[in-house]
């Protein structure tokens, strides 16, 4: 089956432009999935080695620092404020919860990217109510009140599966081995959760994005050019810590749902397409190193 994973990401983007009217129904089934993802990751890692590094830190500055300056940047040079918004969304946007798995496949260290993974998220349920005090269209919302929502997305999707695993590690380390056993099948969960999240997201383009094609146009260019710089900027950050794949996805590969919640919730509805155009680029690149690194190993 490993020959042919790279395949598996474009037959899902395929599958949710295709049939995005009907996976919108079974848009619940994505936490449970990402679940699944996260607790087979976890039972694999060992607890003992999560530790916040350097590369964390250079990692959360590079998002807020690159989110905010791109945001002030377009409004200097005149663009729309729901592409400003946009920009600002696809840098902020957390790490996805499940990129440990295309991380681990391409070499990354596992313990690196779950470490990074709750990290980042909580650092975004902090930091992005305070941006959103500024910009978008819930100015007035109390700061505690906007992190308790955001928090309360992140919290069980990262916490829940960590601790299960950990308990799992500590009281019943049999089961715990059994699941390690199947912590490959992570890969394809992500494939049909991926699905469903851009079977919503193409939905909504069809629905809400019709009149400002070019606002469209010119965010689907913009989240091709910030994919790059975010993946070849954490390459380049990682390969300082001992660790270039580790540093290319958790710079690169960005938890499109919840940036298209948080777009919808605190910004302009239509900055929404950003994530979700970049979400199409990310895993398409995500397929290319896969098929790269199967070629190399099949030589």
């Amino acid at each position: 089956m490993h020959r042919f994973r790279s395949f598996v990401l474009p037959f899902a983007i395929l599958t949710g432009l295709l049939f995005h009217r009907y996976l919108v129904y079974v848009r619940e089934l994505t936490p449970y999935l990402i679940f699944l993802i996260l607790l087979l990751n976890n039972v694999a890692v060992d607890m003992k080695k999560l530790k916040v590094t350097k590369l964390d830190g250079w990692l959360i500055l590079f998002q807020l620092v690159v989110s905010i300056g791109s945001y002030l940047l377009f409004k200097v040079f005149g663009a729309s404020e729901v592409v400003a918004q946009g920009v600002l969304i696809g840098v902020l946007c957390p790490v996805a919860a499940s990129s440990v798995v295309i991380a681990t496949i391409l070499g990354a260290n596992r313990e690196t990217v779950t470490t990074y993974t709750i990290v980042g998220n909580l650092m975004v349920a902090l930091v992005a109510p305070i941006c959103f005090s500024f910009i978008g269209i819930q100015q007035d919302m109390p700061y505690f009140q906007s992190m308790w929502l955001i928090f309360r997305r992140v919290a069980p999707a990262i916490a829940l599966p960590f601790f299960v695993a950990l308990f799992l590690q500590r009281v019943l380390p049999r089961v715990n081995s059994f699941l390690c056993n199947y912590k490959g099948t992570s890969f394809y969960l992500w494939a049909a959760a991926l699905t469903i999240t851009l079977g919503q997201t193409i939905d909504f383009m069809f629905l809400h994005g019709r009149d400002q094609l070019s606002a469209i146009l010119t965010m689907g260019i913009g989240s091709i050019v910030y994919c790059a710089i975010q993946f070849a900027f954490g390459k380049w950050l990682g390969s300082q810590y001992g660790d270039r794949i580790a540093g290319g996805q958790l710079l690169g590969q960005k938890n499109s749902a919840m940036g298209i919640w948080m777009a919808n919730t605190y910004l302009l509805p239509l900055a929404s397409v950003f994530p979700a155009l970049y979400s199409i680029w990310q895993n398409l690149f995500n397929s290319w190193q896969m098929w790269r690194k199967d070629s190399k190993s099949s030589r």
